[in-house]
């Protein structure tokens, strides 16, 4: 079935850039957080980010309209009861992510997929909340959504085969290339393997082996990466890495995936990265 209305809940990086993509695609989305107030800011978000685009000449006025008028915002899960599809974005913690599972699926039509964007939390256990677990999916969307060519599928333990191509068919519609993982991992394949990259990066600055530009000149230049891991974290956020980390750390009962005291420490000071104008590089400098 082709998708023409979307929820999203959560009003983040990643929900607002979710819906934007949606819009772009002619979808209708809704983007929903815990109140209203959240999601007029994404959208606001999503409008700043369109006016750059004409400022830099690639839309125009007409197209920043066309794709502000696919997109609205509300306070709560009631335009559930309308999407054709639903996607949950919000922050990783798994008893949060549950409660939105199980009011969703009381709201939502029954044949409607529930898809969570979870990076490394259980999809199992989202979908056991729920009365139709074989309607829940992973779609790893890659930050940011309206670019990212690649979204991540993955079932949970009794996610159906139908779910699965239905999840594919909806990122081709997208415009976007899916990968099918055959069965349910902590964090995949992108994440599992890119998480410890870049962890081994903030580990050669705490240790002072060299300095976060000198490490991102070197992955770029020697392993011919579009942008180096420190500078890949400041974007991602220093708080979403550490919680990355530390669930598998934790689930994966595996060292390699301990992050050091730094992290930490340039948390604790505020220093998230490019959202807070400072992480691994000073971004209210340039």
């Amino acid at each position: 079935m082709e998708i023409k209305k979307v929820l999203v809940v959560g009003a983040g990086t990643m929900g607002g850039g979710i819906a934007q993509l949606c819009s772009q695609k002619g979808i209708e989305a809704v983007i929903t957080d815990i109140n209203l107030e959240l999601a007029n800011k994404s959208k606001a978000r999503i409008e700043k980010g369109l006016a750059r685009r004409i400022e830099k000449g690639k839309i125009t006025e007409a197209d920043k309209q066309d794709v502000l008028s696919r997109i609205s915002a509300a306070g709560d899960l009631s335009y559930a009861k309308e999407a054709d599809i639903i996607i949950e974005s919000v922050i990783e913690d798994l008893e949060i992510k549950k409660k939105i599972f199980t009011e969703l699926d009381t709201l939502a039509q029954p044949d409607v997929i529930l898809v969570t964007n979870t990076t490394s939390l259980s999809i199992s256990a989202m979908a056991d909340v729920t009365s139709r677990p074989d309607k829940v999916v992973q779609m790893h969307f890659f930050n940011p959504p309206t670019i990212m060519k690649l979204i991540e599928i993955m079932p949970g333990s009794k996610t159906s085969q139908e779910t699965l191509e239905a999840a594919e068919a909806f990122a081709t519609q997208l415009g976007k290339e899916p990968v099918v993982c055959e069965s349910e991992a902590p964090a995949g394949i992108v994440s599992r393997i890119l998480g410890q990259l870049l962890n081994e990066a903030t580990w050669l600055v705490d240790s002072g082996v060299a300095k976060p530009a000198v490490i991102d000149k070197a992955m770029t230049l020697g392993a011919n990466h579009p942008m180096g891991p420190l500078q890949l974290i400041d974007f991602i956020g220093l708080d979403v890495h550490r919680t990355k980390m530390q669930t598998l750390r934790t689930v994966l009962d595996d060292p390699r995936y301990q992050h050091p005291p730094l992290i930490d420490q340039m948390i604790d000071e505020g220093k998230l990265g490019r959202k807070a104008g400072r992480g691994f590089y000073d971004y209210q400098k340039g």
